[in-house]
């Protein structure tokens, strides 16, 4: 395989060697959100917009127009990416990348040069530290690249709203421990969490 065969393949085809279907999904979804066509509907789910003025721009790769159909209904990701109809465009995607050596044969996993091609991508394009100077095409490939810690720095309230990241209890170890009625002080005791930078949304 070529050194710049990954050069020309979209995000979510980078995704998808990267991460699996979900990856994949995950970035059409954050493509779409970018374009203003969808937006945070339910607590973990994805909806889209009555009105998308951001998709008229340029054409969607199939899979984000699939994405985009599917969510007349808030759904999860999860449930987007078992969806039938998602899975087929998936499936169609995966053919031409294992026609370039980019996916094994029958099982379609990403091949050995095809890991060591996006781990080279990953060294070029380090995750971001914040979203200052981006353009959307760097957003989308950063979370192609490095998935939830990117979301987690570029997206934080939109991913933890629509589900695609999840928030992670923290356990700080330099604080007293504390008794299962009570803090160490004898006040109740409690739970911190972390939410990904995004707790009480804002824009992104």
């Amino acid at each position: 395989m070529d050194d710049d065969t990954l050069a020309w393949l979209e995000p979510h085809e980078v995704a998808l060697l990267r991460g699996g279907p979900r990856a994949a999904v995950t970035v059409a979804v954050v493509d779409l959100y970018m374009r203003g066509a969808v937006e945070a509907g339910p607590p973990g789910t994805v909806r889209a917009l009555p009105s998308a003025p951001g998709t008229g721009a340029t054409p969607l790769p199939n899979l984000a127009e699939v994405v985009r159909w599917r969510l007349d209904e808030p759904l999860g990701i999860r449930k987007l990416t078992r969806d039938p109809d998602v899975r087929l465009a998936v499936a169609l995607m995966r053919i031409p990348l294992a026609e370039d050596g980019l996916l094994r044969w029958p099982l379609l996993g990403p091949t050995r040069a095809a890991r060591r091609r996006v781990r080279a991508l990953q060294e070029l394009h380090p995750l971001p530290t914040s979203r200052r100077g981006l353009t959307a095409d760097d957003r989308l490939l950063a979370v192609a690249l490095h998935g939830e810690a990117a979301l987690r720095v570029l997206l934080p309230g939109f991913a933890l709203r629509a589900g695609l990241i999840e928030r992670a209890e923290v356990a700080d170890t330099a604080l007293p421990k504390r008794s299962p009625h009570g803090g160490a002080d004898g006040s109740a005791g409690g739970t911190a969490y972390y939410c990904g930078g995004g707790c009480g949304g804002g824009s992104e």
